[in-house]
């Protein structure tokens, strides 16, 4: 979508998933960075098909490698996908990325990680806390702790070209009390 608004595009706020897409386009100018924040927050989770009764406590060293069995880490692509390089730094961090980076199952993004384990073609996978809590067919395994990772920021910010006088106003109400509730009952934390 970053590159779409930079091809001229129109579009009045941009809502992205990764700081680095919102900086991209700050650095050519795109955005009005008066109206840049910090919106939303997310978590990494760890998932099981639902019903499977897996049960892993997530920290150091913890026994992923193990809970697979002879199954693969459904995971967005690690190399490219925010989802995926946030999931990489967590087992990382956690000393497990040894025992499981020849175990993946990359995806093209979370939804497609979040299928893989859905259809059983993964027994587990990493995924957005916010997909996991969306989706029936998983259950959360648990979340990684959010020290074992970039934080999940996802920004927002109006358009240069927007011409609506109330996209300002647009984003003020997104981060209301009022609207707050209906994103943490999606599993988001709201950033102020």
């Amino acid at each position: 979508m970053a590159e779409q608004i930079g091809n001229g595009a129109p579009a009045d706020i941009f809502i992205s998933a990764d700081i680095d897409w919102m900086d991209y386009l700050a650095r050519q100018s795109l955005i009005r960075p008066e109206t840049r924040r910090n919106f939303l927050g997310n978590k990494l989770a760890l998932i099981a098909r639902a019903g499977s009764a897996t049960t892993l406590a997530v920290g150091p060293n913890f026994p992923l490698a193990d809970a697979l069995g002879n199954g693969r880490l459904a995971i967005a692509n690690p190399t490219s996908v925010p989802a995926g390089k946030y999931g990489k730094a967590a087992l990382k961090a956690l000393g497990v990325w040894p025992l499981v980076q020849g175990r993946l199952a990359p995806a093209r993004d979370v939804r497609a990680a979040l299928e893989l384990v859905c259809s059983r073609e993964a027994p587990l996978g990493i995924v957005y806390l916010t997909d996991a809590v969306a989706n029936q067919c998983v259950d959360i395994v648990g979340t990684f702790p959010a020290s074992s990772h970039p934080p999940i920021i996802y920004p927002l910010a109006v358009t240069a070209a927007s011409a609506n006088r109330d996209a300002a106003k647009y984003i003020e109400f997104l981060q209301s009390n009022d609207i707050a509730s209906a994103f943490g009952l999606q599993g988001f934390v709201l950033l102020r």
